[in-house]
C-alpha cells in the first residue's frame, strides 16, 4: 500500500483498501523482526537478518528490522520489493556501543547517557558481564509500546531478554539459533586458571536469564533438530514449543563459476581464533601434518588472527606464519570467490547450530570437510557422499581427511556436485522464509481465541479415527 493510500485509511477507514493476498497465500504481515547485534560480517546473527528480512519481503510481507550496533547491513529496499509490496526498513535502536572498535570496552562521557537503561548498560560492563541481550530487550519493550498496533507479530532474533516477556501488543516468536550455555562451557573448559573461569562465568551472567526467559516463550523457531534438543536440555523449553525452520545459503551468490581458478593447495575456513567452539586450533594442529607431505596446503581463514592464545601458539610452534592467512571485512563477492577458488572448504568446529558456512561452501560446489559436531551433519549430509566428516577436536582424523581430498581430483569433484544439489534442494532462504512466515501466522492463530478455536477445529478434523471406529 503505498503512502498515499495509508494516509487515506487512516481519514477514511471504511474506504481504506485491502492488503492483497501474499505468494504465501494470506494476506502480507507487518513484521519487527528485533536484533540486538546486526553484523553481517561477525557470527550468524546478522546474516539471518540479512538474508530472511529479504526472502520474506519478497513474499509480500513488510519487514521492519529494529537493531542496535553493529547495525544490520540490508538488502536495498527496491531490490527486495516485490509486486505484492513487500519492503524492509531499518530503524536504529542505539545503545551505547561499548564493545566497538578500536576502544571495546570503553567508558562513556557523561553526555552519552540518556537514562537508566545506559547506566544498566555500564554497571554491568564494569563487572565483567555482557549487558546488551537485556538493555536492548528493555529499550525494545518501550519502542514497541509506543507503536502498538503497527505490527503483526514481533519476531526477536535470540535476544531473550527479560523485556521481552509480557504484552508488547503483537505475538511473539523467537529464533533461537543454539543455546549460548553451549558457547559458555566450551569457554570454561578451554579457560586456563580459576581467574580466565570466573571471568567466563561473569561474562557469561546474561545465560541465567535467557535460561529463565526461554522458558516462559510461547513459541521458539530453531535451525535444526540438534539446536532443537540443546535447547530442551539446556534451557528446559517444552519440546512442543520448539519448531525447526531450517535457514540456508543464497544459493544465486553462493555458486559455481568455472572461470575462477583453483588454488593448488587451498583450504578456506570461517572461525575466529579467538572462539574456542570453531575448532580452529584443531585445523592448524592438521595443516602442520598435511604439509609434511603436501608444502603447498596453506590455509585461509575469514576471521579474526587472535594475537595470543592456542590459536596462535600453533601457528608459532608449527612455523606456519606463512602458510596461514587471516583475512577479514572482505565484501560478499570476495568472499565467493575466495571459496569458489578453494580446493576445499573446512568446518573444524566442535558444535554448531545449523553451520553457514558449511552450506555456503556447498552451494559454490566446492567440496566440504566438516566435523560431526552438532548440527553439522544435518547440512552436510552423509560422509562420502555429499562430503567428508570426521570426529570434532580430532586433528589426525582432520589430517588425513585433508590429505584425501588434495590427492584426489575426482572426489573433489564429485562431492562439490552433490553438495550444490543439496542445498539447493534443502537450505534455501526462500524455503527459510516460508517456513518462518508460516509460524508467525500460527502464533498469531494462537493467540486470537476465535484462531485457536478453529486451529482446534482443523486438528480434531485431520485427526486419525481411534481404534475400532470407522
Amino acid at each position: 500500500m503505498s503512502a498515499e493510500a495509508v494516509q487515506a485509511a487512516a481519514q477514511h477507514p471504511a474506504e481504506a483498501p485491502t492488503a492483497s493476498a501474499g505468494p504465501d497465500g494470506d494476506r502480507p504481515l507487518r513484521i519487527a523482526l528485533l536484533t540486538y547485534k546486526g553484523n553481517p560480517f561477525c557470527g550468524g546473527q546478522g546474516v539471518y537478518v540479512r538474508h530472511l528480512s529479504r526472502e520474506l519481503a519478497r513474499l509480500g510481507h513488510t519487514v521492519e528490522v529494529i537493531g542496535a550496533q553493529p547495525y544490520p547491513v540490508l538488502d536495498d529496499v527496491d531490490t527486495a520489493r516485490t509486486e505484492s509490496g513487500g519492503g524492509v526498513t531499518l530503524t536504529e535502536l542505539p545503545s551505547l556501543d561499548l564493545y566497538r572498535q578500536p576502544d571495546p570496552f570503553r567508558t562513556p562521557k557523561r553526555g552519552e547517557y540518556r537514562d537508566w537503561i545506559d547506566a544498566v548498560e555500564v554497571g554491568t560492563m564494569w563487572t565483567g558481564g555482557f549487558p546488551e541481550p537485556l538493555t536492548f530487550s528493555l529499550r525494545a519493550r518501550r519502542h514497541l509500546a509506543a507503536r502498538r498496533g503497527d505490527f503483526d507479530v514481533v519476531h526477536d532474533n535470540q535476544t531473550l531478554g527479560y523485556g521481552l516477556l509480557g504484552d508488547l501488543g503483537a505475538p511473539l516468536v523467537t529464533t533461537i539459533h543454539h543455546p549460548i550455555t553451549v558457547d559458555r562451557q566450551l569457554d570454561l573448559d578451554a579457560a586456563d586458571g580459576w581467574k580466565r573461569r570466573a571471568s567466563v562465568r561473569r561474562w557469561y551472567g546474561f545465560t541465567r536469564m535467557q535460561k529463565r526467559v526461554a522458558r516462559r516463550l510461547p513459541s521458539v523457531l530453531t535451525v535444526s533438530g540438534s539446536s532443537r534438543q540443546e535447547i530442551v536440555d539446556h534451557l528446559g523449553v517444552r519440546d512442543g514449543r520448539i519448531h525447526v525452520v531450517h535457514i540456508g545459503a543464497d544459493t544465486d551468490l553462493f555458486s559455481p563459476d568455472p572461470s575462477v581458478p583453483e588454488i593448488p593447495g587451498r583450504i578456506v575456513t570461517t572461525s575466529s581464533a579467538d572462539v574456542p567452539l570453531k575448532g580452529l586450533v584443531h585445523l592448524v594442529e592438521a595443516l602442520a601434518k598435511v604439509r609434511a607431505g603436501n608444502p603447498r596446503a596453506h590455509l585461509v581463514v575469514v576471521g579474526k588472527r587472535a594475537d595470543d592464545g592456542p590459536v596462535a601458539a600453533a601457528i608459532a610452534r608449527h612455523g606456519l606464519g606463512d602458510a596461514i592467512e587471516f583475512v577479514k571485512g572482505i565484501s560478499d563477492t570476495e568472499l565467493v570467490d575466495l571459496v569458489r577458488g578453494a580446493q576445499i572448504a573446512c568446518v573444524p568446529s566442535l558444535y554448531e547450530g545449523f553451520s553457514l558456512p558449511a552450506a555456503e561452501a556447498m552451494a559454490t560446489g566446492t567440496p566440504l570437510l566438516a566435523t560431526t559436531g552438532g548440527a553439522i551433519p544435518e547440512v552436510s549430509g552423509p560422509d562420502g557422499e555429499t562430503c567428508l566428516s570426521v570426529p570434532p577436536g580430532d586433528a589426525d582424523a582432520l589430517a588425513a581427511g585433508l590429505t584425501r581430498l588434495l590427492d584426489d581430483d575426482r572426489l573433489r569433484r564429485r562431492l562439490g556436485a552433490a553438495g550444490r544439489e543439496r542445498v539447493l534442494a534443502r537450505f534455501t532462504w526462500r524455503q527459510a522464509a516460508i517456513g518462518t512466515a508460516e509460524r508467525y501466522r500460527e502464533a498469531i492463530a494462537l493467540q486470537n481465541p476465535r484462531g485457536r478455536a478453529a486451529r482446534t477445529r482443523r486438528t480434531t478434523a485431520s485427526a486419525p479415527a481411534p481404534a475400532g471406529r470407522a
